[in-house]
């Protein structure tokens, strides 16, 4: 017993000393993530997946409940809607991932990888509100993001992560 309390207090210390190194080891000790050979990549592993339903689940309950509806907006956004924006520019810029190159073509227009929605729901919204007899639009969207954060953490910034 003197050992295991040894080894707990330790722990403690250790969080004390570099808490984001502490809470990375214990999501991987806890076999909640495992990290891939793309760097700030991870494996939701089915504990981690089993806390994520369960957030799911109950934050859509909540959701439904106030008539909110889901949808699912592209995850390839037209460079030049998020360069209409310049708030989202001069913050995800050095963060974004941009295709370039698909179906053996280069692109015309360059895409990037979701960063954030608001750029194509923002788009899509000007379409569907004509009026105020149109409002209120209550949609969530369940989703991953790409960004290519320099410091990683599981669940909490990594280069891809769901909200």
């Amino acid at each position: 017993m003197a050992k295991k309390n040894q080894k707990m207090v330790e722990e403690i210390t250790a969080m004390d000393v570099d808490f984001a190194q502490w809470y990375t080891d214990i999501c991987k000790k806890a076999e909640l993530v495992s990290y891939t050979s793309v760097k700030g990549c991870m494996v939701i592993r089915p504990y981690g997946y089993a806390i994520w339903e369960n957030i799911q689940r109950e934050m859509d309950k909540r959701f439904k409940a106030v008539g909110v509806k889901n949808a699912y907006f592209p995850m390839l956004i037209p460079e030049s809607y998020l360069k209409r924006e310049a708030e989202h520019v001069e913050g995800f810029a050095p963060e974004v991932a941009v295709v370039t190159y698909a179906g053996g073509a280069e692109l015309q227009e360059k895409l990037v990888i979701r960063p954030t929605s608001e750029t194509i729901i923002c788009e899509m919204y000007a379409k569907w509100l004509q009026s105020y007899r149109d409002l209120p639009i209550l949609i969530n969207q369940w989703a991953n993001v790409v960004r290519w954060e320099k410091t990683t953490r599981p669940f909490l910034r990594s280069r891809e992560f769901w909200w």
